[in-house]
C-alpha cells in the first residue's frame, strides 16, 4: 500500500467556515485579459461588475459572523495551508468591482449586439467579495495569509513576484513562467535559467499556452521544460478552464481543446522526471484527466478558479470524483487568487466543508500533497 504523509496532522482538521453545502458556487471572473495584461501571467477572468446567483440570507449571516470568529485568531491557531496558485498582482486595478461567487450560470451572447466579456448571470447576490482600496491589495492579501497560516506559491514576472517576496518573505515561495503576459514572445531561457538558480524562484508558472491555441506538447516550447526537468523544478500549467463563458469575445486564440490533460503525454514522455502541476485538474476533462493521473504518478492538480468559479455542486461532483478515483494524495488547494484579498478565505472553506472529505483528507487537500510535491517536508517522496 502506498505510503501516506500527513504533515502537521496532530494539529487536527482546520477551522470550519460555517457555509452549507448547497448546488450553487462557481465563477471564475474572465479577468484573464486584464491580469494577464497587468502581471504578466495568464488568468482567465475580467474586472467588470459579475454578479452571481442570490445567496440565502441566512447563508450570509453565518458566512460573516464566521470570517468574523476566524479573524479573532492567530495564526498559531490556525493549521497551515499551502495556496499553489496566487498571481503577483501590484492593485486591483481601475476595472475592479464587487464579485459574487457561484454564478449559477453563464449566459449565451448575440453577436449583433455590444457583448459583455463575462457570461456570468447578472443578478445581485449577498455576501459579495469586494475589491481592495487602491493601493491596499497586496498588503490586505498578505493580512489574510497571515490571519489564515497561508503560505502561497505567488507567480507573475520577477519583479512583480519579488514585491510579494519582500513583504511576505516567510509566506512567499516564487514562481514565474517563459511567457511575457499579452506581449509576444517568450523569455529567453538564460534569464530564467538565472531566476531559477540564482534568483530563488522555485516553480515554472503559470503558464499559459492554452490562451495562445498552443498544445503544452508543442516542440517550440520543450526547451523550457526541459529546463524544468533538468532543475528539478515543478512546472504548472494551464489546462481547462477558461473565458468565464466568453472566450470567444475576448480571447480569440484561446481553444478549449488545448487545455485537454492528454495533451501533456507527449511532454511527460519526453521529460519523465518533470513534477508536473495541472492547474484548474483540467476542467471540466474529468476523465481525461483520471486517464492522466493514472498513467503518470509526477502530475498533482490544483483546484484554483475552478473551486469559485462554478456551480458549488459542480464544483463538489469534480473534487470527488477526483479523490473517490483514489487520487486524494494529488489534489492541491489554491485560490487564483486575484483583486478580492477575502477571495482567500472563501475558498479554503468550500474544502472545509465538504461532507465528502474526510478531515485527514481535507489536510491533504489543503496542506499536505502541496507540501510533499514542493518538497517542502523532509521526506523524499516514494
Amino acid at each position: 500500500m502506498e505510503q501516506r504523509h500527513h504533515l502537521h496532522s496532530d494539529l487536527g482538521p482546520p477551522p470550519r467556515l460555517s457555509i452549507p453545502r448547497r448546488a450553487g458556487f462557481s465563477s471564475r471572473v474572465a479577468l484573464s485579459h486584464a491580469i494577464r495584461t497587468t502581471t504578466g501571467q495568464p488568468c482567465d477572468a475580467t474586472l467588470n461588475s459579475m454578479r452571481v446567483a442570490r445567496l440565502p440570507f441566512c447563508i450570509a449571516v453565518v458566512v460573516i459572523f464566521s470570517v468574523r470568529s476566524l479573524a479573532q485568531n492567530t495564526n498559531s491557531d490556525v493549521p497551515p495551508v499551502i495556496d499553489v496558485h496566487v498571481h503577483a498582482m501590484d492593485d486591483a486595478g481601475p476595472l475592479a468591482a464587487p464579485m459574487c461567487p457561484n454564478t449559477p450560470k453563464f449566459t449565451a451572447s448575440d453577436p449583433d449586439t455590444k457583448e459583455a466579456p463575462f457570461g456570468w448571470v447578472q443578478e445581485e447576490c449577498t455576501p459579495k467579495l469586494y475589491p481592495a482600496a487602491k493601493g491596499e491589495y497586496i498588503k490586505d492579501v498578505i493580512a489574510e495569509m497571515q490571519r489564515l497560516n497561508v503560505t502561497a506559491v505567488v507567480f507573475g514576472d520577477p519583479a512583480s513576484v519579488q514585491k510579494w517576496k519582500d513583504a511576505a518573505p516567510d509566506r512567499v515561495i516564487p514562481g514565474t513562467g517563459f511567457e511575457k503576459g499579452m506581449a509576444a514572445g517568450r523569455v529567453p531561457l538564460d534569464d530564467l535559467r538565472t531566476a531559477f538558480k540564482n534568483g530563488g524562484f522555485k516553480v515554472m508558472g503559470e503558464i499559459g499556452l492554452q490562451y495562445e491555441g498552443l498544445s503544452p506538447s508543442d516542440p517550440s516550447v520543450d526547451q523550457y521544460f526541459a529546463l524544468a526537468e533538468e532543475l528539478d523544478i515543478p512546472a504548472a500549467i494551464h489546462m481547462g478552464t477558461g473565458g468565464s463563458g466568453r472566450a470567444n469575445v475576448i480571447m480569440p486564440k484561446f481553444r478549449g481543446s488545448k487545455g485537454d490533460p492528454l495533451l501533456l503525454e507527449d511532454l511527460l514522455a519526453r521529460h519523465p522526471k518533470l513534477r508536473l502541476q495541472v492547474m484548474h485538474a483540467g476542467y471540466p476533462m474529468i476523465d481525461n484527466m483520471l486517464t492522466l493521473l493514472q498513467a503518470n504518478s509526477h502530475v498533482y492538480v490544483d483546484v484554483a478558479g475552478l473551486i469559485w468559479s462554478y456551480p458549488l455542486k459542480e464544483v463538489n461532483r469534480y473534487i470527488e470524483r477526483l479523490v473517490e478515483a483514489g487520487f486524494e494524495d494529488r489534489v492541491m488547494f489554491g485560490t487564483d487568487q486575484l483583486v478580492w484579498p477575502k477571495l482567500m478565505a472563501y475558498s479554503i472553506s468550500i474544502i472545509q466543508n465538504a461532507d465528502y472529505l474526510t478531515p485527514e483528507q481535507k489536510r491533504d487537500i489543503l496542506y499536505n500533497n502541496a507540501a510533499r510535491f514542493l518538497r517542502l517536508d523532509t521526506k523524499k517522496p516514494n
